[in-house]
């Protein structure tokens, strides 16, 4: 059976031998630091190195290379350009739809995925993890302002129900041209949105079921309707709305921020195994940052334990920093088929 295969059945809920492996995609600070303690070259040598089993291969990854506005806008002006907006977004002074028309909202035609289709062409028998990564929840943070964003749940729905809309549709039109392009290349529609805080969810379980639920919905649905499995990741505590997202049609939860509350192994399994397939759980928040080797082979045994066989091991974040060893990454990919 190919890596691809297993990790299809894996999220798919049968039965397989032995748990998957994916981990993550380090920052470019880290990869040095990486290639110098296994001895490889290239991102693919280091994870065939230690057998990965999954490839994220977004169109998003691609950054310019996947929007060409003629202007040379971003897809997104958004706040997080601290300089040009402030402490707030571009929106965040908007009280009515119509001041909406203003921004300069991306168009799909400027859209360009050969690149990314390339790379998915060139994959290999691993799992395929794709599509936009789909962080309308973020992107609505920014333009507005998170604060200012929250606050408008309340003081102005109008508002933040047309935002939501204009970057939803966006994503969800961004989605079918590419997933229409990408065809069976693509095996799990992999999107993230953190709606956790290390505590609780960021916004109160109305306005999650108001504002944000619908579009995840949607976004479920068109990634079944392409026939792919629907991946969601969303850091911090999401315990509380797990339930209605399994009942959206989730197939599989990343990162699984194992020291956020109720976001352990244990809560996890006892509640939703066998609902929903797993991936992640490897807390690195103090585990992998500051932990032994032999630490990290002893949990990620106990995690599988817990929560496999439906478990994609990896780090409780995707996104590995130089400051976690080499040898802990070592021994989480070792302990996975030990």
């Amino acid at each position: 059976m190919s890596r691809r295969e297993l990790i299809k059945r894996l999220i798919a809920g049968e039965k397989v031998e032995r748990c998957g492996l994916w981990l993550g995609k380090p920052n470019v600070t880290t990869w040095p630091i990486l290639h110098a303690y296994f001895k490889t070259q290239t991102e693919e040598e280091w994870r065939r190195k230690l057998n990965d089993d999954v490839r994220w291969i977004g169109p998003q990854s691609y950054k310019t290379e996947v929007y060409k506005h003629p202007s040379g806008l971003p897809m997104f002006d958004s706040g997080l350009d601290r300089e040009k907006f402030g402490s707030v977004g571009p929106l965040a002074h908007c009280e009515t739809v119509e001041q909406l028309e203003d921004y300069p909202w991306p168009d799909p035609d400027y859209l360009n995925f050969e690149p990314c289709l390339r790379d998915l062409r060139a994959a290999g028998e691993y799992y395929r993890l794709s599509g936009f990564w789909t962080c309308f929840f973020h992107n609505i943070c920014d333009l507005f302002g998170m604060e200012e964003y929250l606050v408008k749940m309340y003081t102005n729905p109008d508002v933040v129900r047309a935002i939501t809309d204009r970057v939803g549709n966006f994503y969800y039109e961004a989605n079918e041209r590419f997933f229409t392009a990408a065809g069976d290349m693509v095996d799990g529609f992999f999107f993230g949105n953190d709606f956790g805080t290390q505590q609780s969810l960021i916004c109160g379980p109305d306005q999650f079921n108001e504002f944000i639920l619908p579009w995840f919905v949607r976004f479920t649905e068109q990634g079944h309707r392409h026939g792919y499995q629907v991946v969601l990741h969303s850091c911090g505590s999401i315990h509380p709305v797990i339930d209605q997202l399994i009942t959206s049609g989730v197939d599989c939860l990343h990162p699984l921020q194992a020291l956020a509350r109720d976001m352990d192994a244990v809560t996890l399994a006892r509640d939703f195994k066998g609902r929903v397939a797993f991936m992640g759980g490897i807390d690195m928040q103090e585990l992998l940052t500051n932990g032994t080797p032999a630490q990290v082979r002893a949990e990620v045994k106990r995690v599988k334990n817990i929560l496999g066989p439906n478990l994609i091991v990896s780090p409780s974040h995707e996104t590995i920093l130089p400051n976690v060893p080499p040898q802990n990454i070592e021994a989480l990919a070792h302990a996975v088929v030990e």
